[in-house]
C-alpha cells in the first residue's frame, strides 16, 4: 500500500512578505498627494475603502458578521475607540510622510512592538521576560537621546507607536475579525469623513476632482488600506507570530532607507544613535521571541 504524503502546511510568508512591502512603500504613495491636506486624504481614505470591504465581505460571506457588530453594544463601544485612535494614527502618519517626517515615522513603527510588550504588562497582566526589559530599557534610552536633539518631531514617534499599540490592544481584546472589524471602524468615521471631504470641496483646498491623477490616487487610497491588510490577516493564520514578529520589521526599514537615500531626510548623530539603540533593543527583543517560540514548540 502506497504510503499517503502529508500535506505541507500553508506557507504565509508570501502574503507576509506583500502586506509590510506594501506598508513600507505606501510613503511613495502619500508623497504624490503632499498637495493634499492630510484630513481629506484621511477622510478619501476611509470612503473608498468601504464599497470595497463590502466587496470583499461578501465574497467572504462576512457580511452577516459585520450587521451583527453593529447590535452588540459592548464591541460596538470598542470599536469606535479603535476607530478614533487609527483615524488619528493615519493623519499623523500622512502628515509625517508629506513634511517631510518620514523617520520619526519609522521610528514610531519600530517602537511598536516594545510598546505592544508595555501594554500587555500593564493591561492584559502579561509577564516581561528578562530579555524584554532590557529591549525596553535599550529602547527608552534612544528615545530620551532625542529628547535633547529632536523634540520637535518626537512627538510624531511616540503618538505613532502609543496610537497604533493602543488600537492593537483594543482589537485583541475585542472579539471580531479583522475585515468586518475594520469595515466597522469606516462606516463609523463615514459621516465625519463624508463632512470633511464635502467642507475641503467647498473651500476648494481638497484635491478630489481637481485633476484625474489626484482623484485617481485618492480612490485608490481605500485598496491601499484594504489590500495590506487581508495579507497580514491570512499571513498572520498560516505562520507563527515569532516569523511574523522578524517580517514587520520590514516596513520601517524601508521607510527610513527611502527617508535617507531617496528623500534626503537630515540623519543627524543623535537621531543615527537613537536608531542604533533601536535597533539592538528589536534584535534582544527578536533573540528572545525566537528563544521563547523554540522552547514552546519542545
Amino acid at each position: 500500500m502506497p504510503v499517503k504524503s502529508e500535506t505541507p502546511p500553508p506557507n504565509g510568508l508570501p502574503y507576509a512578505l506583500g502586506a509590510y512591502l506594501t506598508w513600507g512603500f505606501v510613503p511613495v504613495y502619500f508623497k504624490l498627494l503632499s498637495h493634499v491636506p492630510p484630513v481629506e486624504i484621511v477622510a478619501q481614505r476611509i470612503l473608498w475603502s468601504i464599497p470595497l470591504l463590502l466587496v470583499i465581505m461578501a465574497f467572504r460571506s462576512q457580511l452577516a458578521d459585520y450587521a451583527a457588530i453593529f447590535r452588540n453594544r459592548a464591541l460596538l463601544r470598542n470599536l469606535i475607540a479603535s476607530a478614533v485612535l487609527i483615524a488619528v494614527n493615519w493623519v499623523i502618519y500622512i502628515w509625517a510622510v508629506s513634511t517631510d517626517h518620514i523617520l520619526a515615522a519609522s521610528l514610531g513603527y519600530y517602537l511598536n512592538p516594545l510598546v505592544n510588550v508595555l501594554l500587555g504588562r500593564m493591561f492584559l497582566g502579561e509577564r516581561l521576560r528578562p530579555m524584554q526589559l532590557v529591549a525596553v530599557a535599550v529602547a527608552a534610552l534612544g528615545v530620551a537621546i532625542l529628547i535633547g536633539d529632536a523634540l520637535d518631531t518626537l512627538w510624531v514617534s511616540v503618538s505613532l507607536a502609543l496610537s497604533f499599540g493602543v488600537y492593537g490592544l483594543i482589537r485583541k481584546i475585542t472579539p471580531v475579525g479583522s475585515v468586518p472589524g475594520l469595515a466597522v471602524e469606516t462606516t463609523l468615521l463615514a459621516p465625519v469623513s463624508l463632512a470633511a471631504a464635502l467642507w475641503f470641496a467647498s473651500q476648494g483646498t481638497g484635491g478630489f476632482g481637481d485633476d484625474w491623477h489626484t482623484s485617481g490616487l485618492l480612490i485608490l487610497a481605500g485598496a491601499i488600506t484594504a489590500i495590506p491588510l487581508l495579507l497580514f490577516a491570512t499571513a498572520a493564520r498560516r505562520m507563527s507570530y515569532a516569523s511574523l514578529g522578524f517580517v514587520q520589521y520590514l516596513a520601517p526599514s524601508i521607510a527610513f532607507l527611502l527617508g535617507v537615500f531617496v528623500y534626503h531626510e537630515p540623519l543627524s548623530t543623535t537621531k543615527l544613535a537613537c536608531f542604533i539603540l533601536i535597533w539592538i533593543s528589536i534584535a534582544i527583543f527578536c533573540v528572545d521571541a525566537v528563544r521563547t517560540y523554540r522552547a514552546g514548540r519542545a
